[in-house]
């Protein structure tokens, strides 16, 4: 283990720090991941004691985890998740340490040499947070003196098709730590293009300035074709932060939290809007996206909004192999619901839609229809109903009624 002092005398071993050695790690990422996730809550659990020695800790991870894990396979991106998540860890802890100015400036050498000499941009989020990282106004303003001058030569040189500096976002955080809030709106000015990762800082400086309004005008006018939902969570938080919570609900909050799948996104907006009706979440969710009313089907119905999911269901087109799993599910408890859904899937299996759709769906999807009817006692009504949802001429159509054949018509 690497032995550290901190201030108070007493020997600190680290664990992670021999495991971080330059190209500790072969192609597999997993082991590097766990081993990160492992330095970083020992870094943390440190920082309980002693914020400085954590802090130490946290520089001296930084300053190696790219080496260590250069050869490892980073074409799934669960690599850079992982660095970027101990980062944003790891900054605070940094941050909030209470040294003098000399340890200070030597950390921040430290970091921004491991930050120039890494290859592979693992840690170039590092940028983001510099003024965090300087801790004072004082410090930021002199790192941002250091920087500007390149910033503006690199933005003359883009211009022409030349030049890179990757210290911009670290001078626009520092600028902005440092209070000079115009001057980061100016030097903005000389940039020839909108990345958001860039302008975001002039937004948080008209915000710092209590310009919100202004502040908003100036995101929506920002960013490329990319950078819309981080946009609309930055206007976001803006408005919450100043108690414009309606607001912030209706212009931002759709868009804003939108999640890997559409339940998370429901339960993104309901947890950070609790004063807002679920219901009026929900419905406004579904308004959002006008002619995919069918997609919300699964998120109403594990909602417990039956009667909802099941107009979602006939609305728009719905996944028949979705709507086959809820007849199967429900078809002891609510019968009625999963009769309708089962028609609602043999209807857009007849209109040509689904993925890999086999004669098992269509079968299965009618079985479901005929046995939740003979529950309700009403085979030979909905043998009719199937009967007339089975006309279409389409290949979905032909299809369906071939794979029936002579279940057509029979209660």
């Amino acid at each position: 283990m690497t032995i550290s002092k901190p201030k108070d005398g007493v020997t600190h071993k680290w664990t992670f720090l021999p495991r971080f050695r330059r190209h500790a790690f072969g192609w597999r990422s997993q082991p590097a991941i766990q081993r990160i996730k492992e330095a970083v809550s020992e870094i943390k659990k440190v920082a309980r004691k002693d914020p400085n020695l954590a802090a130490e800790g946290a520089v001296r991870f930084i300053e190696k985890v790219v080496g260590a894990i250069e050869h490892v396979d980073s074409s799934s991106g669960s690599m850079g998740t992982a660095v970027y998540n101990a980062i944003e860890a790891l900054v605070p802890i940094i941050a909030a340490a209470d040294v003098d100015g000399i340890k200070r400036d030597k950390w921040l050498e430290r970091l921004w040499q491991a930050f120039e000499e890494d290859g592979y941009s693992y840690i170039e989020t590092l940028g983001d947070h510099w003024g965090a990282l300087c801790s004072s106004e004082e410090i930021a303003s002199q790192w941002a003196d250091r920087f500007i001058d390149r910033v503006r030569l690199y933005w003359k040189e883009r211009k022409a098709g030349t030049g890179y500096f990757r210290g911009v976002t670290a001078c626009l955080s520092c600028l902005l730590t440092a209070g000079r809030h115009q001057e980061l709106i100016d030097l903005l000015n000389e940039a020839s293009y909108t990345f958001w990762s860039y302008h975001r800082f002039g937004f948080l400086a008209l915000a710092a300035m209590g310009q919100h309004e202004a502040a908003l005008k100036f995101a929506e006018q920002c960013g490329g074709p990319n950078d819309g939902h981080h946009i609309d969570q930055d206007c976001e938080n803006l408005l919450i932060s100043v108690g414009e919570v309606e607001q912030a609900y209706q212009r931002y909050a759709m868009h804003a939290n939108a999640s890997n799948t559409r339940i998370n996104t429901f339960r993104s907006i309901t947890k950070k809007y609790p004063t807002v009706d679920p219901d009026r979440i929900l419905n406004d969710l579904i308004a959002s996206t006008p002619g995919e009313e069918g997609k919300w089907f699964a998120t109403a119905r594990k909602l417990g909004y039956m009667d909802l999911a099941l107009d979602l269901a006939n609305r728009s087109p719905c996944d028949p192999l979705t709507l086959n799993r809820a007849a199967r599910d429900t078809i002891e408890e609510n019968p009625e619901f999963a009769l309708g859904v089962a028609l609602a899937s043999l209807r857009w299996l007849c209109e040509g839609w689904g993925y890999e759709i086999t004669g098992v769906d269509v079968l299965a999807a009618y079985g479901y229809a005929m046995k939740a009817a003979e529950r309700l006692e009403e085979k030979e009504t909905v043998s009719q109903k199937i009967q007339s949802l089975v006309t279409g001429d389409g290949l979905g159509g032909k299809f369906v009624k071939d794979v029936l054949g002579s279940r057509l018509g029979k209660p």
